[in-house]
């Protein structure tokens, strides 16, 4: 499987996602190839070669606004609406789902400036984001992407810095609104630059990419590329780097994240069924433990263990199963043996056994409980039999 980390340290933009995959190794060429007619020449976009607080880095440029005469743009070139943004989207050389997905991302994009201002999407007029180079970054974006075509991937939480920054409306706090929203439910956080470190492109592409947030994943890296943003901080590189490589099935940790919620005032009968749900969902474990409450009421505290990915989905399902007002997470790392399942022979019939091993070394192994049932109900033996059966079949195989 092969994975993507965007490291996004020192925030996200349009730009500095491209510097970073064409660093890790997407050839500029055919990022030039993909604009097609997008109103521009080749030699509107280029890269240059900087550094950020000592790290060499891909800074990807775009040299504005320069309609071709065949696609003549709207009369404020950064004021475009979505049927303006689809028409040049229209004219690169993505293929028709990356035509789809650019077009999907601007269409969010669209209904969150319709909120902020109340006006409805079809009528926003987009500024930043509806500027030529934002365009550019996004089409060539989904193109790299699509190229490189990662299995998964994954984003750290975003420093989106702090401060004010002034947009086409006036001043506003950092993360600007438009950014905030697009963030809803990605980890956030504020670092020590007073400047806006994540843009309203960086948020879009980020979170219509990634689909986990957290740690970087087990995995062996084979590219390494660092993307520069058009700052000098002081004490941190402006970059964000992209990490690609191969999932280490191999590597004993993992991430997962733990769920919590407290119970007290739920018919018993909708446990079982909650369980069930859960699991059915794709949760690792599940389990409740009996706990003292406030005024000394016994409730019952509901355990999730799961992908980090899982988080938002398997929450949803306790607030709408449960009767709980709240659910508190964290995310952790465990270490799990490696697993696989072997069949003995026994007189009562076969019995899959899980064998655990860690560095090679057999640590446990465990007749399959199910199987042991079947064939106890089907002898008329008691289960505890077939198990003994079962782990001295496994014993003499080892011999």
């Amino acid at each position: 499987m092969n994975v993507l980390y965007f490291d996004c340290f020192s925030g996200a933009s349009g730009d500095m996602i491209l510097g970073a995959l064409i660093d890790a190794g997407v050839p500029l060429e055919e990022i030039r190839r993909s604009l097609g007619s997008l109103s521009i020449d080749r030699e509107t976009v280029w890269t240059e070669r900087v550094t950020r607080a000592g790290v060499s880095a891909t800074k990807f440029c775009v040299r504005g606004e320069n309609p071709a005469p065949s696609h003549p743009a709207p009369s404020h070139h950064s004021h475009r609406t979505l049927s303006d943004i689809y028409a040049l989207i229209d004219g690169s050389s993505l293929s028709a789902s990356g035509k789809d997905r650019a077009k999907s991302m601007f269409a969010r994009l669209g209904e969150v400036e319709g909120a902020i201002h109340g006006t409805p999407p079809g009528e926003v007029h987009l500024h930043e984001v509806g500027s030529l180079d934002s365009i550019v970054d996004i089409v060539s974006a989904v193109f790299a992407l699509e190229t490189l075509g990662a299995d998964r991937i994954v984003s750290s939480p975003l420093n989106v810095g702090s401060g004010t920054i002034r947009c086409a409306h006036g001043v506003y706090p950092v993360p600007a609104p438009a950014t905030i929203r697009l963030l809803e439910g990605a980890p956030i956080y504020s670092g020590a630059q007073c400047v806006e470190l994540v843009t309203p492109t960086g948020a879009l592409l980020i979170t219509n990419y990634a689909t986990e947030f957290g740690p970087i994943p087990a995995m062996r890296v084979k590219h390494i590329g660092y993307g520069a943003g058009s700052r000098d901080l002081e004490g941190m590189p402006n970059v964000l780097r992209v990490l690609i490589g191969e999932a280490d099935s191999t590597a004993p940790s993992r991430s997962v994240v733990v769920i919590e919620a407290e119970i007290d005032d739920m018919n018993p009968q909708i446990f079982g069924v909650v369980m069930d749900r859960l699991l059915a969902e794709g949760a690792l474990d599940v389990f409740y433990t009996s706990i003292q409450m406030k005024k000394n009421r016994p409730g019952t505290l509901l355990s999730v263990i799961a992908a980090p990915s899982l988080r938002e989905r398997l929450t949803g399902t306790i607030f709408r199963e449960t009767t709980t007002i709240g659910v508190r997470y964290r995310e952790m790392t465990r270490e799990c043996l490696d697993r696989e399942t072997v069949t003995v022979t026994t007189a009562f019939g076969p019995v899959r056994v899980k064998v655990a091993r860690r560095d090679g070394e057999i640590l446990n192994a465990s007749p399959e409980f199910d199987d042991c049932v079947h064939l106890a109900e089907r002898s008329g033996r008691s289960v505890k039999d077939v198990q003994a059966a079962a782990t001295k079949a496994w014993l003499d195989r080892q011999r």
